[in-house]
């Protein structure tokens, strides 16, 4: 298992990537270009990295991006790019959400596949026009919602689509920070700056940057989208302009119920995403915090913990496993487990090949649309005092 990963790269050429967003400054573009990098999988060859020109010429010389791949904008970029014989196979997107759009449709109208950060854009509109663009272009779009990469996260999806569960009952999903219980938008702080303005994260604030990413969790393990919710979304900060607290309800299609909350005002949480899933014959339960076990009850028999690296682990667990038992795996594998998938579906693509199957479980531009409706939604039933409101999208 642990050399599924290790030399995923051997005898093939790297695939050139670009980037927008995540220059100086910026917290997710290092992420990102580090875990694309993991698995020796793609070269980053150029950037429109910043919207001011000077500091977007200036991070792309940080990255010895060459300066004639140094964009002063991506749309500047996408032309260019597209009409060189050696241009970029993919961009990676990692801009504030309120550009998600205009950008990924730059690209894959120039014949670019998208690697594209969470959430997928701000309206619904726009979410569905990328859905039209990718299923027209052919293309590869992938979200990173990168809680999906974890291995003991695609054990839980294992067990649950091979009903060793049952039929599910309850899902209980969380995502609980501290980071935001004081005005630290008034700092100066650049990533609390963006999050907290509605014209750059779109209306939705805890809902739209931690709330999403439970609403995904919980959906990539069960297969269920939720089917209608009544949420309440609040702001504690005063003067903020967004929420930063949610608490809602959810009804799924199978009858199930659940409950999602969402906080970044919790004093003594760092990053406690959770998720516990009860069927009619067992449960499981998972945290961010903790990754590399899972807990695993059968009904009237003791709870297991089930630890990654194992040999008792499913294959799509063990192909997402680079190290040995014992030796701590997490958030930077996760996400790099995202790029090694969208890199083979990529290759796939240029090779006139079908996709390895274990590298389809990457969140899709579907999955994108319906995480913009689960936002837009649940602020819609919040100002309507918690009503019931429709959370389906047609696809």
């Amino acid at each position: 298992m642990v050399e599924s990963r290790a030399g995923a790269g051997a005898g093939r050429r790297r695939l050139r990537l670009g980037m927008v967003g995540g220059g100086r400054g910026a917290f997710i573009g290092a992420v990102h270009r580090l875990c694309a990098r993991m698995d020796d999988r793609y070269e980053l060859v150029a950037g429109a990295l910043s919207s001011d020109p000077e500091r977007a010429r200036e991070s792309a010389a940080d990255l010895a991006i060459a300066s004639d791949r140094a964009y002063a904008s991506f749309a500047e970029m996408a032309a260019r790019e597209s009409a060189r014989p050696d241009g970029i196979d993919a961009v990676s997107i990692v801009t504030p959400n309120d550009s998600h759009h205009a950008i990924a449709r730059a690209f894959l109208d120039r014949g670019i596949h998208v690697i594209c950060d969470k959430p997928m854009t701000t309206t619904l509109e726009d979410a569905l026009d990328l859905v039209q663009t990718v299923r027209r272009t052919k293309l590869v779009f992938g979200l990173t919602h990168n809680y999906t990469g974890y291995p003991l996260v695609r054990q839980a999806r294992d067990m649950v689509a091979a009903g060793e569960l049952g039929p599910i009952r309850v899902v209980q999903a969380e995502y609980a920070q501290d980071w935001l219980a004081t005005r630290l938008e008034d700092t100066g702080h650049k990533q609390a700056g963006w999050r907290t303005d509605p014209a750059k994260s779109g209306a939705g604030g805890c809902i739209g940057d931690i709330g999403t990413h439970a609403h995904n969790l919980a959906g990539f393990i069960t297969g269920m989208p939720v089917k209608e919710l009544s949420a309440d979304l609040s702001t504690f900060v005063p003067g903020r302009r967004v929420d930063d607290n949610v608490h809602v309800l959810l009804r799924y299609e199978n009858g199930a119920r659940g409950m999602l909350w969402a906080s970044q005002v919790s004093p003594g949480n760092e990053n406690a995403l959770r998720v516990r899933i009860y069927g009619e014959k067992a449960g499981l339960e998972w945290s961010q915090e903790h990754p590399n076990q899972l807990r695993f009850g059968k009904l009237g028999e003791r709870p297991q913990i089930l630890s990654r690296g194992t040999g008792s682990l499913t294959e799509a667990a063990g192909r997402a496993t680079r190290v040995p038992p014992g030796h701590p795996e997490g958030y930077l594998e996760a996400f790099a487990n995202l790029y090694t998938d969208l890199a083979e579906q990529i290759e796939a693509k240029r090779d006139n090949r079908k996709p390895d199957p274990l590298a389809l479980s990457v969140p899709t531009v579907e999955d994108g649309v319906r995480g913009v409706k689960f936002i837009l939604a649940a602020i819609e039933s919040s100002a309507k005092g918690g009503g019931w409101v429709d959370a389906t999208v047609k696809l």
